[in-house]
């Protein structure tokens, strides 16, 4: 094969760039939204925003609902 590629060029060095839907990651975890979700927040920034927040107030929760020692009420007697 006759070609213009000069031999200082090491291709074996090279890293493979995959682009499009195929692409596995883009440096960093990728989470694709929904559209109705997407036009609620305006940023990446404020989609961490509210996540972080419901990750907070579920731990809150698990830890309110292992330190009560309510039970479940007694069912009334029928008559």
């Amino acid at each position: 094969m006759n070609d213009e590629l000069r031999p200082e060029y090491d291709l074996k060095s090279l890293k493979l760039r995959k682009v499009g839907p195929k692409r596995k990651h883009f440096g960093g975890p990728t989470v694709r939204i929904e559209t109705d979700v997407a036009e609620v927040f305006p940023d990446s920034e404020s989609v961490n925003e509210a996540l972080r927040f419901l990750i907070r107030i579920t731990k809150e929760n698990k830890f309110a609902l292992r330190g009560s020692t309510a039970t479940a009420p007694a069912a009334e007697p029928n008559g």
